[in-house]
């Protein structure tokens, strides 16, 4: 290998600073496995990140890489790499996914299966990791009702077929043009804006048990309206959480191989379901972000690699 490629942005901006550029090719050290990345996801943080949501400068202070989640092929194992071998099929999450070579810890593999295409791999981790660990934070339980504000968005499709699995009652909010898909998943589905709480009471009279909001478009009053109280609500997208005494959960806190052991049977058997909203080739990144940033989509966006 004599070239790596990534995405990488020296100042905030709109897409148009992005550039595909030439890097090190990395290597990894002990414990770490290189990864020929085939696809990477594409997420809101994506964006936010670049525009400089996040940031306390005028600019990076180096150029900063894009991407969070990945699924690719190891060729390449440090020392004290144990029970993963090149030629290995797997996904995962890592900062700076967008590249045609990452370097990543061993310990947070998952083995891709083979009836898995990469893309699908690819799609995975963010909302997988997100939406377990909301639903046990909410600590779903059969009867439940749950209700998830954009519901078919990447973790609200997740978050409603796990809560669905775990015999729950699912009420998403979506725009009408994603009502008959999340009616085929077994979620109901209710219009967002104005009236909410009305449309969610006609199908639950006496309020809903949890909340989930995965929109952060100022949902939460109406939510703890629902819920009763704001115990059991718990946002993943609204900066304003602790003014309303929501839990808001922002960073992944389980061990990826946890998340799937749980989670990829039910992948498997078709229990849950990621559809992919658009693919792209890696060059293409700047067109991707600018998608995401539409919103309103149905499941993911992927980068494509090579």
């Amino acid at each position: 290998m004599t070239t790596a490629l990534a995405v990488r942005y020296a100042r905030y901006g709109d897409p148009g600073v992005l550039s595909l550029d030439a890097v090190e090719p990395p290597v990894p050290g002990a414990g770490e496995v290189r990864v020929a990345v085939r696809a990477a996801g594409v997420n809101p943080y994506d964006a936010k990140a670049r525009r400089g949501l996040y940031a306390s400068d005028g600019a990076p202070a180096e150029p900063a890489r894009v991407g969070l989640e990945y699924a690719g092929t190891i060729d390449a194992l440090g020392p004290d790499v144990t029970g993963w071998s090149p030629g290995d099929d797997v996904f995962g999450l890592a900062s700076g996914s967008a590249a045609t070579h990452i370097v990543v810890p061993a310990e947070g593999l998952v083995a891709k299966p083979a009836r898995l295409s990469f893309v699908q791999a690819a799609a995975l981790p963010v909302a997988c990791e997100t939406a377990y660990r909301v639903i046990r934070l909410l600590d779903v339980r059969a009867g439940d009702i749950l209700l998830v504000h954009a519901a078919a968005g990447a973790v609200g499709l997740v978050a409603g077929q796990l809560a669905l699995a775990r015999g729950a009652r699912v009420i998403g909010t979506a725009g009408p043009a994603n009502h008959e898909f999340l009616a085929s998943l077994g979620v109901e589905p209710v219009l967002y804006g104005d009236g909410l709480a009305a449309r969610v009471r006609a199908l639950a009279p006496d309020g809903v048990d949890a909340v989930l909001d995965a929109s952060g478009r100022d949902v939460l009053p109406v939510s703890i309206e629902l819920a009763g109280g704001p115990d059991r609500v718990v946002t993943i997208a609204d900066g304003s959480a602790a003014q309303y005494r929501v839990r808001a959960s922002w960073t992944a806190d389980l061990p990826l191989p946890e998340v799937f052991e749980a989670v990829l049977p039910l992948v498997e058997q078709g229990t849950v379901r990621m559809p992919i909203a658009a693919t792209f080739p890696l060059e293409q990144v700047a067109a991707a972000q600018e998608l995401s940033e539409t919103g309103h989509l149905r499941g993911k966006i992927v980068l494509t690699v090579g």
